[in-house]
């Protein structure tokens, strides 16, 4: 079921009530089972997927834990295979759901230049929801126990709950088996209830719903009405669908982390921050730190430090970068335009790295006070039309499509289009552009706040005296039931990391 799905709003509360009304030794327990029926809410098979990959890891956990200290060569093997067992068994699932077409399609291209045929695969083969992200975060147990960073998990029903724990089972947080497994066991023994954390879970909920229902959604129509036909628009209406096609996903994704932090606080868990105003970023590098940063910090733990990290000769970790990049891009789905699209990303933090020395002679020669709001501004200006170029690719169907739509969009610009009406053409009219306009200057408010303070929107609230406190979570409530919902035929959208 989704978040903002009627379902789910029935179903959290009632898992919430009985949750802290039940024996405190069944907690965990009954927080599986709401997390397995959640999920079956989807595609009762595919809950097949979840229990095999923690069954696998859970067994291989224990493996690695029982052999630990033991230095013979002959251990040290064992401890190898059953790490190598894991990996290949998840990841082995995780390829065939997800990359069958992409790699027959491949193996189909090769096969032309040989003069070979591959006809169509006969599998028909729907990928899971959310299998992208339990399947990093069962891996990276894992691998954390193989290294000797956390113990192995004992308990069955505790490291189950650990992989499928509902609020971010299906697009992230991805979470460290050293920050949730301990809190799970917690939940069996802390006091029933801290009013302090329900009230600010339930403020982190409303402002993800905000988010999601009242600014993503209503983006989508732009980007949805412009991104398919992209060709028989001009510049003006190309520049505002990538704009706010930028704004959706991040407003969409931001919204489910949100929303899963919220709801985890409620039941006294705190998940780990995915977004922290990443649009204040003054480089690419600074982005990906504060965008879907448990990804990029998984990427880091296990892909990139492995590979030699930055502790390398200076083309080595340029190497690493862009292998780290390329492989996060075919994570976010099984095709070239995500590919390149993380090849992009790479290629924008090799570049700055590289220019840093001539930047910083450049700065020193004519005297750049570096320090001041204005040139943050430009920077800030500079790496938001980086990052927002780049997810034209992340939303076309092909790299062409993305490069045609880039040419289009600086031929053919034409800035009085902006202001003559015509994107009003675009799918939402002048009042519907006006609620836009203004959650984004919401959107904007809120991420200043956190990049001055650290602080997220119930931190924000909770500040204010009672009286702004209940002013704005009513406005905001009221924008979400008058201004939300705002998919097709008035139905919220499918969260677009469900499809990751």
């Amino acid at each position: 079921m989704q978040f903002t799905s009627f379902a789910f709003a029935v179903f959290f509360p009632v898992v919430v009530l009985l949750f802290y009304v039940m024996p405190k030794k069944f907690r965990q327990l009954w927080l599986l089972l709401a997390s397995y029926f959640f999920y079956m809410g989807w595609n009762a098979k595919y809950a097949l997927l979840i229990l095999t990959s923690t069954i696998v890891t859970y067994v291989c956990g224990l493996a690695l834990e029982r052999i630990r200290d033991r230095e013979e060569r002959r251990q040290r093997r064992k401890r190898m295979a059953a790490l190598i067992a894991s990996l290949v068994i998840n990841l082995g699932i995780l390829a065939f759901f997800k990359y069958f077409y992409f790699f027959h399609d491949i193996a189909a291209a090769a096969a032309g230049v040989f003069g070979l045929e591959i006809g169509e695969s006969p599998l028909d083969i729907l990928l899971p929801v959310g299998i992208s992200f339990y399947t990093f975060q069962a891996v990276g147990y894992t691998i954390d126990v193989y290294r000797g960073t956390v113990r192995a998990e004992k308990n069955f029903i505790r490291y189950a709950l650990f992989v499928s724990f509902f609020p971010q089972l299906v697009a992230g947080p991805i979470e460290r088996s050293g920050h949730l497994l301990g809190q799970l066991e917690e939940i069996s023994r802390k006091r029933s209830w801290d009013f302090d954390k329900v009230a600010r879970g339930l403020l982190m909920m409303l402002w993800g719903f905000f988010m999601k229902l009242v600014i993503a959604d209503r983006a989508a129509i732009v980007v949805n009405q412009v991104f398919p036909i992209y060709y028989m628009f001009d510049g003006a209406a190309l520049l505002l669908a990538a704009f706010l096609f930028t704004v959706q996903i991040y407003c969409d994704f931001a919204s489910y982390s949100m929303i899963a932090m919220g709801a985890a606080g409620v039941l006294g868990i705190e998940l780990t921050a995915n977004f922290e105003a990443p649009f204040f970023s003054r480089s690419i590098a600074e982005v990906w730190r504060r965008w879907h940063i448990s990804l990029s910090s998984w990427f880091r733990d296990y892909v990139y430090i492995p590979l030699g990290g930055n502790r390398c000769p200076r083309i080595r970790k340029y190497f690493n970068t862009m292998i780290t990049f390329l492989l996060s891009g075919l994570w976010h789905g099984a095709s070239w335009h995500f590919v390149f699209w993380g090849a992009l990303q790479g290629a924008f933090i090799v570049i700055g790295d590289a220019l840093r020395p001539l930047k910083a002679r450049v700065q020193e020669r004519f005297h750049m006070r570096v320090h001041t709001f204005g040139y943050a501004l430009l920077q800030g200006g500079c790496t938001f039309i980086l990052f927002m170029l780049s997810f034209v690719f992340f939303r076309t169907d092909t790299v062409r499509d993305g490069v045609y739509y880039i040419q289009r969009l600086l031929a053919r610009f034409d800035v009085w289009s902006l202001f003559d009406g015509s994107v009003y053409y675009l799918g939402l009219d002048r009042k519907d552009m006006g609620v836009l306009v203004l959650g984004i200057l919401i959107l904007t408010g809120v991420d200043a706040y956190y990049a001055v303070k650290r602080a997220f929107f119930d931190t924000l609230v909770r500040e204010q005296c009672l009286v702004v406190q209940y002013v704005v979570t009513t406005v905001l409530l009221v924008m979400i039931i008058v201004f939300g919902v705002y998919g097709e035929g008035y139905d919220a959208t499918q969260f677009i990391y469900f499809q990751f």
